[in-house]
């Protein structure tokens, strides 16, 4: 089935604060685009006989062409893909979206997608070190305690004749613990860079050879996780030392790149013959269909093993996966943190207290004894500087100031604090929150305990003589990490909205010592996903040493470190619940079992999809691969059932998502076998899902494990416990801006509630804003007639607007044209931040997604968004919104 038509710019993905706190005038009304690169589609070509005629594939494209031309679709072919078996067609810019729907009838059209924009990756906190001497750094070995990276180093095993292609920003290969130089018989054996320094995501790339980045520094960091070679002066052991490393520089100095030349390096390192390619990139999809996610699945499917970062938005909770990552069949990577953390500690003076950690890798640039300010002598609040401070604030500048943590982002408690002069902050803790990395921008601030943020406010409630003091030397030390071991909370969520198995596995990513460029320092310590996902590439590689470099092996990686995981807890308490497989996956990588195992049990996952489309019976098939029969028991282990959606609402839960011990029930028939050397057999079961509140929309999660005499391993298991169509799609509520969305706003920004005319001039045009509180797999706008009703209303938990509500629209309500379709729509955040997929908005400037013009008169706008898992040709699927009446009267030139 070809994909859906897709006019996407005129939709502007505008992001904004959550709360109603956002002001409408935020909204850019002159934006005319987000996610989306304008007028830019993919156009996958297959089929060549349904041309109608004996067609040479060498002939494909230009045949295609031509079918172009006789239906008046006006396209400029950028460039053509011709990858058998992963990509055949071509990228091109389009005349009009209308283009689009004439294009999808054309034989041999299988497939159109748009060109999507790719956030540059941001790790979650960065520190750079330049004291090669300090014990007290993160010692990159614990994370190979972690995972067996130690014993099979010990082994011998490096990941020696392995080609591995970085997909990231580039790499400083004059980094002597990267070998120092670039080309055969080197570390870095070679790469491209498709894009220059100057690229941003929207000028044109300068592409050439030479993949060198010194100026971003994340390609660097990834590169030294897998391949740093040892004997440094920091000690730093890359997972794969011996490898060999290609560099595809897919990102500038700054800013964004486009899915299309993201699939131009996968396309590269596929025909390059890299066994691995890994990408520690990517931007909030939801859905498995995006081009890059598609390309990246394919070439998996061929033995070639790709992973990619699962995404550090666990802050907003479930079904925030991204793409590529969320490609069927590669290696999604969420984090777990390492098991030590580097701090600082700052010294109280004045009143006697001990010394108080902060979590930094070093001191803060800050000398002399400073006072403290508390922005809030109220403890208990967590919106503390979430508003601007009073006027009647000091002058911070000579002041700690201590705020709390909680409710808005870091940065916008830090802003306000700022604004009143503040340079030096610290943030304490709520009562639970992680002791984790926290995202403070450029700002000279840490996180404190909990414990000690209440004293300083205590002592400064009571006026007490009391000033800080942060040394520079002898202040710091390892503090064992009570959250190590466990998903870091920055991880993100899954599943996908059709219901994948999203992220795969877990790896260390949380405070990872390794490099950057020389001309930025050298060393850093960060954290994210994206350090999680070269620590798989090169654990990958140390498998691909040991058992042998083939399509079979590649094919059977993933299951490998699933089925060999260590499932990780929830929490550091005695008796707490696994962590749901919606993020940690599989568990923590074991990548020695993973190399030394003899048991294989397939699939090493189940995806049981949701109660409407249950798929209660499954089979798994158990190998002996050993020389000795096997006595194996099998059990069922649940993980905690993630509670997705908040109570008596229908949004996301944000995270950490809350957990319940509603469990499946599983029925194993064999419990227990014998097979022998070299012999498979098959174990039925039957998942009966828990009995959980459905409206929080429970996804269940768990494992079979199949213990044998020397060894276990374990399947893992994916469901929801409700039906996904029932959940509402669309925000419907006033929660983000305090008045009850969708609306249109007028030519001055205001919400229209009356019938407005408009003359498209100027800024005096319509905009339809609307949030996404779930994903939709198809998105319509329409201009319908002004006395079009909406018959047979359908409440959605009872969060109805009054008077614009969604209802099933009648079959007889006849459209006047299109303004915009999207497929694969993800859902929005309750993003603080202006910039993190807040809400969408959709400008209507005078002409339908054709290119025609609309005639002037009085219209609606019908707004249309499927269900998830609902039926396109079902109008009970949708849901519908008609705006107020909207009046086009177009100047004339």
């Amino acid at each position: 089935m070809k994909t859906l038509r897709l006019y996407p710019w005129v939709i502007a993905v505008l992001l904004s604060p959550a709360h109603s706190a956002v002001p409408l005038s935020s909204i850019d009304k002159n934006s005319i685009w987000g996610r989306y690169v304008p007028n830019e589609y993919i156009v996958e070509m297959t089929d060549v006989q349904s041309l109608g005629r004996r067609t040479r594939r060498s002939q494909l494209h230009q045949d295609v062409y031509k079918e172009m031309r006789k239906r008046g679709v006006n396209v400029e072919v950028k460039k053509e893909y011709d990858v058998p078996g992963i990509l055949t067609g071509a990228s091109m810019t389009l005349s009009t979206p209308g283009d689009v729907a004439r294009m999808n009838e054309i034989p041999g059209v299988e497939a159109i997608r748009p060109v999507l924009m790719i956030p540059s990756p941001q790790p979650i906190d960065m520190v750079i070190v330049d004291d090669p001497n300090d014990p007290h750094l993160p010692d990159s070995l614990s994370t190979h305690i972690m995972t067996g990276v130690d014993k099979l180093h010990e082994e011998g095993l490096y990941g020696d004749g392995v080609k591995i292609g970085i997909i990231d920003t580039g790499v400083d290969y004059t980094h002597p613990v990267l070998g120092g130089a670039i080309g055969p018989g080197n570390k870095i054996i070679g790469g491209y860079d498709f894009v220059g320094d100057a690229y941003n995501g929207t000028n044109t790339p300068q592409p050439d050879n030479d993949p060198l980045d010194q100026c971003a520094g994340h390609g660097t960091h990834v590169a030294g996780i897998i391949g740093a070679n040892p004997n440094n002066s920091y000690g730093i052991i890359g997972v794969a030392n011996g490898a060999s490393l290609a560099a595809y520089r897919v990102f500038g100095c700054t800013g964004s790149t486009s899915d299309e030349v993201i699939i131009d390096a996968l396309l590269r390192g596929y025909k390059d013959g890299m066994d691995i390619l890994t990408l520690s990139l990517g931007g909030v999809d939801g859905w498995t269909e995006g081009t890059s996610s598609v390309v990246a699945s394919r070439i998996a499917q061929k033995g070639i093993v790709v992973t990619i970062a699962a995404g550090n938005d666990g802050a907003y909770g479930s079904w925030y996966t991204s793409g590529p990552g969320n490609g069927i069949s590669v290696i999604s990577v969420a984090s777990v943190d390492n098991i030590v953390i580097p701090i600082q500690n700052v010294t109280v003076k004045g009143v006697d207290h001990n010394p108080i950690p902060y979590l930094e890798a070093i001191p803060f640039n800050v000398t002399g004894d400073l006072p403290i300010y508390a922005t809030s002598t109220n403890t208990s609040i967590t919106d503390d500087a979430c508003s601007p401070l009073p006027s009647d604030t000091p002058d911070l500048s000579g002041y700690v100031v201590i705020l709390h943590r909680g409710t808005c982002a870091f940065t916008q408690k830090l802003a306000n604090a700022a604004a009143k002069g503040g340079k030096t902050f610290l943030i304490y803790n709520s009562d639970t929150g992680a002791w984790d990395s926290i995202a403070v921008g450029n700002y000279t601030a840490a996180l404190i305990s909990a414990e000690d943020g209440k004293f300083l406010v205590e002592q400064f409630a009571a006026n007490a003589s009391i000033a800080l003091n942060f040394p520079q030397v002898g202040g710091q030390y390892n503090l064992p990490d009570a959250h190590g071991g466990l998903v870091s909370s920055f991880s993100s969520y899954g599943p996908t909205f059709d219901m994948y198995f999203k992220p795969a596995v877990a790896a260390p990513g949380g405070n990872i010592l390794s490099t950057i460029p020389v001309p930025l320092g050298s060393y850093a310590v960060e954290s994210g996903t994206s350090m999680a996902t070269p620590f798989v590439a090169g654990a990958v590689a140390l498998i691909l040493q040991s058992r042998g470099k083939c399509t079979e092996v590649g094919l059977a990686v993933r299951d490998l470190l699933q089925t060999t995981a260590s499932p990780v807890l929830s929490e550091t308490i005695e008796g707490s619940l696994l962590q749901t497989a919606t993020q940690q996956g599989a568990g923590l990588i074991q990548v020695n079992r993973a190399v030394h195992i003899r048991t294989i049990v397939t699939p090493a996952q189940l995806l049981l999809n949701d109660t409407a489309n249950f798929h209660s019976y499954q089979t798994i098939t158990i190998t002996n691969t050993g020389s000795k029969k096997v006595r194996y028991k099998l059990e069922h282990v649940a993980a905690g059932t993630a509670a997705t959606i908040r109570d008596a609402s229908i949004f996301a839960s944000l995270g950490p998502v809350p957990l319940t011990n509603a469990t499946a029930r599983v029925k194993i028939s064999p419990k227990s076998l014998t097979v022998g050397p070299g012999e498979s057999k098959t174990v039925s079961l039957s998942f009966t899902a828990p009995a959980a509140d459905a409206s929080s929309l429970p996804v269940f999660s768990g494992f079979i494990n199949v213990v044998g005499t020397n060894e276990t391993v374990h399947v893992t298991y994916l469901g929801a416990a409700a039906s996904l169509k029932d959940q509402t799609v669309v925000d419907n509520t006033d929660s983000y801006f305090g008045v009850t969305l969708p609306i249109i706003l007028d030519g001055a920004g205001n919400v229209q509630t009356n019938p407005t005319n408009y003359t498209l001039v100027g800024s005096d045009f319509p905009t339809a804003v609307f949030r996404m509180a779930f994903g939709s797999p198809a998105l319509s706008f329409d201009l319908v007639d002004k006395d079009t009703t909406i018959a047979n209303p359908v409440s959605r938990r009872g969060l109805l607007s009054f008077n614009r509500p969604f209802e099933s629209v009648d079959k007889t309500v006849r459209t006047i044209g299109s303004l915009a379709e999207v497929a694969y729509v993800a859902r929005n955040s309750d993003a603080d931040d202006a910039d993190d997929n807040g809400y969408n908005a959709l400008s209507i400037l005078g002409t339908f997604a054709n290119n025609s013009q609309i005639p002037d008169g009085q219209y609606r706008v019908l707004m249309s968004a499927l269900r998830v898992a609902g039926d396109p040709s079902d109008d009970g699927d949708y849901e519908r919104w008609l705006s107020p009446i909207v009046g086009i009267n177009a100047a004339n030139p």
